[in-house]
């Protein structure tokens, strides 16, 4: 054999040998728009459970993905401002954190897959076709409202000596439909009721000070992006105010309202972190139901109701999904 033949057979078993070079990995852009504060507890709990879920499914972030955050604390024009600034990073999909971000996106792009959460009647709202259907470039999970009427129940079996009870709502259309089951099965209690539609934060503290003048007055407030932002207040002058209430988030409970009774939203942004793996694998929004939620949580404040001087039946304790001492 010739020296350069050896030389070349010898080379070409080692390169062989040698491992190709990994084609470069594309890293995908994803949005995301919360209707909370940046500094709030609440957003970084849902933030780290989204970024859990992604890791889950292979997408670690600055390696294969990038993640974008914006907040618009329940404001239509910060969330306007906000949702233009995502989409001039070019994601490749966007999360809409209520219906206030999903309604902005919607007007903003047709073309950007969109993940919604915790929106209120997606299809009444025009942002899906159907549940099983979407049709365009939107999808996500709902948040089912509770029935105003368990709403009551479960104050009552708190308080029994309730005799009046606010509902502090959003403007949604899904709120009135609650006030009036509130208002319904209120009536069968021998209960007075009375709605308080928050549009901005300055309603709150006058409401809850009038509230504050009957001592068998309770509170109801199922969410939405203004009490939710402003949770902390609200919490703060029901306890000072001794108004025992019954709220729709966890969060309320976990931050010191004395219950909660409704959707896990944390449980939401893991599966919309599902579906953005989905969707970045190749899957359309249009062809991925939009999902209502399939159970609700009751958490209780064991602290805050003895503040408040209520004695939580045992009956309760055992029905609860958490119990907060």
């Amino acid at each position: 054999m010739k020296r350069r033949d050896f030389i070349g057979l010898v080379g070409g078993a080692a390169a062989a040998s040698w491992p190709l070079a990994a084609p470069a990995q594309q890293t995908r852009r994803v949005g995301v728009l919360l209707n909370t504060s940046e500094n709030d507890d609440e957003s970084k709990a849902r933030i780290l459970a989204f970024q859990a879920s992604l890791e889950k499914q292979g997408w670690i972030i600055g390696r294969n993905i990038q993640v974008d955050y914006r907040w618009y604390r329940g404001e239509t024009e910060r969330a306007q401002l906000a949702a233009a600034e995502l989409l001039a990073l070019a994601p490749d999909v966007i999360v809409a954190n209520a219906n206030t971000a999903t309604g902005v996106l919607q007007a903003l792009t047709q073309t950007v897959p969109i993940v919604f959460v915790v929106v209120q009647d997606p299809v009444g709202s025009n942002f899906v076709q159907s549940l099983a259907k979407p049709g365009g470039n939107i999808t996500g999970f709902a948040n089912q409202p509770v029935e105003g009427a368990k709403f009551v129940e479960l104050l009552k079996e708190f308080a029994p000596e309730v005799k009046q009870v606010s509902v502090m709502t959003g403007y949604a259309p899904s709120a009135d439909a609650l006030y009036s089951s509130a208002q319904t099965a209120a009536e069968k209690l021998s209960i007075s009721t009375t709605r308080i539609v928050v549009r901005e934060p300055s309603v709150i503290e006058p409401a809850l000070t009038v509230l504050r003048e009957n001592p068998h007055g309770g509170l109801i407030i199922p969410g939405d992006p203004v009490t939710s932002t402003n949770r902390q207040l609200i919490i703060k002058l029901a306890a000072a105010y001794l108004i025992p209430a019954v709220y729709g988030f966890k969060f309320f409970a976990v931050d010191g309202g004395l219950a909660s009774y409704g959707i896990d939203i944390i449980e939401q942004f893991q599966q919309a972190a599902g579906y953005v793996d989905r969707i970045l694998k190749g899957e359309k929004p249009a062809d991925l139901p939009a999902q209502q939620p399939t159970r609700f949580t009751l958490v209780i404040n064991l602290k805050a109701a003895k503040a408040l001087g209520l004695t939580v039946p045992p009956s309760m304790l055992t029905r609860a999904d958490e119990v907060i001492e």
